[in-house]
């Protein structure tokens, strides 16, 4: 039988959108803590403060952001959302205050929680439903990119320009994923009427599951993308800083092929407890790292395991809701990752400040190993008594 097409205009341009938008979180991510320091003049306890107000903005934004994407509709919150994106972006360089810059983080993270539940859903709804799990993995292929190009271009900008540059790059990247947002034609979509928002209906039950789980192993990757900049700079790795994300790249992108056909035909569990096992040990190598080589190991373990678990994660979210329910289900899951990387990165860097970024890292690497735990007593274990819950609604 031949397979259904892939790769069409919108699958393209939905990612491209999403890569543009992920790459100005990423360089930012990467940056505004050396900004905060060297810029602002703040502690180093205080540079969690500057995702987690990001990702307080996105939590609370998503569930709604879900409601809306069923009722308002897909295309009207992804373009709203590019717009206050690539505006939120411009206003960077205008900022010389640690209180304003938390401000605005806060501002662009609603931006951003709209953009990407947006994105992930639409995506969900553009490839064949017999190779979501190869899209979804294709799709966080292009976020896994942007997360390489993001530090590396963010960090070279910062050390041979300014910060006023590097903001109005970033700027200029929202653009391009506003005008790739434009050129998506989204499916059809049948609206469901506006009602008075109930509790019930800020989160998706069927995907509650794996978005636990997905929040416990944000919280692990919270120490890298948040301090990982820092941590190169206190080795004397700095250079190697940017090549960390490179080689984290070329090792995920490796496995991507493989990865997302086998969740298609094996189940999840071939793909998410190997990758669990690869990133605690990614993280153990990291927090003993003396010489760039480690160092750059560790990228590589991390990049297998982590970039393995989430784009399976997030289409068991999606699969195991019902067609009306993807927009809450893809909601409830970036909602509860985000909780998870926002708690870690705030709670990370107080254990660093305390003790240090070695011991910060093998924390990290324990709860991500918990998670094994979490991911067979929430979802495996039910799963196994009932063989068709990975497909349903699917």
């Amino acid at each position: 039988m031949n397979k259904e097409r892939l790769w069409t205009k919108d699958f393209i341009s939905v990612n491209l959108s999403g890569f543009f938008v992920f790459l100005v979180f990423y360089t930012l991510m990467a940056t505004l803590p050396i900004f905060v320091i060297d810029n602002l003049g703040q502690q180093e306890s205080k540079v969690g403060l500057v995702v987690t107000s990001f990702l307080i903005a996105s939590v609370l934004i998503r569930p709604f952001a879900g409601i809306w994407l069923d009722t308002i509709g897909r295309r009207k919150i992804l373009i709203i959302s590019l717009v206050f994106f690539t505006i939120t972006t411009f206003i960077y360089p205008f900022i010389n205050n640690f209180a304003l810059l938390l401000l605005l983080r806060f501002a662009q993270g609603i931006f951003f929680g709209l953009g990407t539940t947006a994105t992930g859903t639409i995506v969900a709804e553009t490839v064949p439903a017999t190779r979501r799990g190869e899209g979804m993995s294709y799709y966080g292929s292009s976020m896994i990119l942007a997360m390489v190009f993001g530090p590396y271009l963010g960090i070279n900008l910062m050390n041979h320009f300014n910060f006023h540059i590097l903001f109005f790059v970033c700027g200029f990247f929202a653009i391009i994923s506003f005008l790739f947002g434009l050129n998506i034609a989204i499916p059809k979509q049948t609206l469901k009427a506006k009602t008075r928002i109930q509790p019930s209906q800020l989160i998706e039950r069927s995907a509650l599951p794996i978005s636990i789980t997905a929040a416990i192993i944000s919280f692990g990757y919270s120490g890298i993308i948040s301090f990982i900049t820092l941590y190169a700079k206190d080795l004397g790795f700095v250079e190697v800083a940017s090549f960390f994300f490179i080689v984290y790249a070329i090792f995920i992108l490796g496995s991507r092929p493989f990865t997302g056909k086998l969740f298609d035909r094996k189940g999840a569990n071939i793909i998410v407890y190997p990758g669990i096992i690869l990133f605690s040990i990614g993280l153990f190598v990291l927090s003993s790292s003396t010489i760039p080589s480690i160092f750059l190991l560790s990228a590589a373990l991390i990049g297998i395991g982590y970039g393995s678990i989430v784009p399976g994660f997030q289409t068991l979210a999606i699969n195991t809701a019902a067609p009306a329910k993807k927009g809450m289900a893809t909601a409830t899951f970036f909602m509860f990752f985000d909780v998870g990387m926002g708690i870690g990165s705030y709670v990370l860097g107080i254990v660093q400040a305390k003790t240090s970024f070695q011991s910060m890292y093998i924390l990290t690497a324990f709860s991500v190993l918990l998670t094994g735990v979490i991911y067979y007593l929430l979802h495996d274990r039910k799963q196994k008594s009932n063989p068709k819950l990975e497909k349903t609604a699917a």
